[in-house]
């Protein structure tokens, strides 16, 4: 249960408000469900009676963050992940606002199911929930759904989860269509053709592990073919999760010429690689799997400069029966909420960014790209808001993740940095025991 809406100062913090590029030793007073300020000397000046005054100890106080691609059961696989649990893992991980994918049962393809979601969340979950729809009809790839409806009822975008769309007379119809709507299209870019049976990543080690490779072409493919429906069209598009260094160079191309285009690349495949695979662990089975270290560096690389948008957790519970089976057998998925940030921070404490890129990345970003009003710690803002320390040093007990599920490649991992408290709406949605 989130606590009492009282004002809350968040005292000797540093503050790090990424979409104003922002980081100074200040406060952060929240009332009524909002940022009313972020400066110096607030606790000096006079705090509302009532108060709830918090001593960060000069660790950071940052905005919320948006996980722009997260899997929840709810409705049809409860058993995976319900939108309850699902949100006590966001809180625990810093994640203020889930964007729910569209590939449940029934998938989330009619209003009256976005207006589900929307309801069974405001009834039972502790951070925002923000549905998207599906882009075709049961997610079959055959028939475009009714965009102008569905975002109507609220979809804050539409994809067809971890499905591509192969026909492209339809993509195109689609694009043009959510055109007409100012709607964004997120396409998860696999040729599953190419695909075929691979289950890793095609190279040296899937030839030495005897399993079925993919190849890096049967995402840089895809994503060529998307860009050029984009230029034909003139819609709005994000590519859901990039891996590899060619479709990092098609998407330079797109936006050197203009085209409305961002993408994502998932916690996983910026920190793991192909070799943690290991002896069959499949705990790292991904889906799109991971790639070599190349592909890895070079996804840093553009997340680094910018080319790359947003990083997201790409949340998939699986449970153990569909886990713990051969390689080629096993469930592809990771989950990822409560572990998003914590394994980020790998990169900043290897010096390959900023947490002020960081932090843009995993909320200012994905803000701006939905149309959402977080992501900011300006007066006025959603009362949206986690404190950060930034170098606990902990090690991870899949016991002790919050999701339902504990299919997690951090297993027993050595982190550096974890949330110490999650503020939803002005309201305290996770505090960590020990802080």
């Amino acid at each position: 249960m989130l606590s009492d809406r009282r004002p809350i100062l968040l005292a000797n913090a540093r503050i790090i408000d990424p979409s104003r590029n922002l980081d100074f030793p200040g406060d952060l007073l929240i009332a009524d469900g909002v940022i009313r300020d972020a400066k110096r000397g607030i606790g000096a000046a006079g705090v509302p009676e009532g108060a709830e005054i918090v001593d960060c100890k000069g660790r950071i106080v940052a905005p919320g963050l948006i996980d722009m691609r997260a899997f929840v059961g709810e409705p049809g696989a409860e058993y995976r992940d319900t939108l309850a649990t699902a949100s006590q893992a966001a809180a625990a991980g810093g994640v203020t606002t889930i964007i729910c994918q569209p590939d449940t049962s029934p998938a989330i393809d009619e209003p009256a199911i976005v207006d589900f979601v929307l309801r069974r969340a405001r009834d039972t979950a502790i951070v925002h929930v923000q549905p998207m729809a599906a882009l075709t009809k049961g997610l079959e790839g055959k028939e475009m759904t009714e965009i102008g409806l569905l975002k109507a009822a609220g979809a804050v975008a539409f994809t067809d989860g971890t499905k591509s769309v192969t026909n492209a007379q339809v993509m195109r119809r689609t694009l043009t269509y959510a055109r007409d709507f100012d709607a964004l299209v997120v396409h998860h870019t696999e040729d599953p053709d190419l695909i075929g049976e691979g289950v890793m990543n095609e190279g040296e080690l899937a030839a030495r592990l005897g399993l079925h490779g993919i190849p890096t072409a049967a995402e840089a493919i895809m994503l060529e073919r998307d860009l050029r429906l984009v230029a034909l069209t003139g819609s709005r598009y994000h590519a859901a999760s990039l891996t590899c260094r060619e479709s990092i160079e098609i998407l330079r191309r797109a936006k050197d010429a203009g085209l409305p285009v961002s993408a994502a690349a998932s916690i996983n495949h910026l920190t793991l690689n192909e070799i943690d695979i290991g002896p069959y662990r499949t705990f790292f089975k991904l889906s799109p799997p991971l790639r070599a270290e190349d592909d890895r560096a070079a996804l840093v690389e553009a997340l680094a400069s910018g080319l790359i948008d947003i990083v997201m957790s790409d949340h998939n519970p699986q449970d153990v029966e569909t886990k713990r089976l051969p390689f080629a057998e096993a469930a592809p998925g990771a989950v990822g909420l409560e572990t998003m940030l914590t394994a980020a921070l790998r990169l900043f404490h290897g010096g390959q960014l900023s947490l002020t890129q960081l932090l843009a990345a995993m909320s200012t970003k994905p803000a701006q790209i939905l149309g959402l009003p977080g992501g900011t710690l300006r007066n006025g803002a959603p009362g949206d808001v986690i404190v950060i320390d930034p170098d606990i040093s902990w090690v991870l007990d899949p016991a002790d993740l919050k999701s339902k599920c504990k299919n997690t490649p951090f297993d027993e991992a050595r982190l550096e940095g974890r949330v110490i408290r999650t503020i939803v709406a002005g309201r305290t949605a996770y505090e960590y025991a020990s802080a």
